[in-house]
């Protein structure tokens, strides 16, 4: 993955994935998968877990399942 030669410097870099899911890497070099979506009207965001100990294969499973009780 690209993510662990971005040099930060106090900023957070999102990397997409095209089926939902993207990898929000923060300045202290912590990855997350999250996921936006809107409800009622407000965008909201959930959080899958830290990347790698949940995969891209994990992230877009959550997703559905997600999808599914939204």
């Amino acid at each position: 993955m690209p993510c662990a030669r971005l040099d930060l410097k106090n900023r957070h870099i999102s990397i997409s994935d095209a089926q939902g899911p993207y990898l929000l890497v923060m300045s202290n070099d912590a990855k997350l998968w999250r996921l936006k979506y809107r409800f009622g009207g407000k965008e909201k965001t959930l959080s899958f877990g830290g990347y790698p100990g949940v995969s891209l294969l994990n992230a877009r499973k959550a997703k559905e399942v997600a999808r599914e009780e939204l």
